[in-house]
């Protein structure tokens, strides 16, 4: 009867440190990704022109592919991140779940 309580605690013991291990991951992994995205959020360019749709614009057709592939890469790679905190939020929540 000793040994199976000890055995419990012991368990128990080792899976609160899985728990706390994994939580503590996700959520570093987590505010990492999110202040990535705020930086690559910031760095895209406005969709509204603002006061420049007045005037004459005058870019190159090679200055506007350019934009445009770093704008394409800059938004891939918010979805990348956002798709990452989207999933780690999950599996923090099941391993909540699991462990109660």
């Amino acid at each position: 009867m000793l040994v199976n309580l000890l055995a419990d605690k012991i368990m128990n013991s080792t899976e609160q440190a899985v728990y706390w291990t994994i939580m503590i991951f996700c959520l570093v992994v987590i505010f990492l990704a999110a202040l990535f995205a705020i930086i690559l959020v910031l760095f895209q360019k406005s969709n509204s022109d603002g006061i420049q749709g007045i005037t004459a614009s005058s870019e190159t057709f090679y200055g506007k592919n350019r934009g445009r592939s770093i704008e394409s890469k800059l938004k891939k790679w918010s979805w990348i991140v956002l798709g990452v905190i989207g999933v780690l939020s999950v599996v923090a929540y099941i391993v909540q779940i699991l462990t109660i």
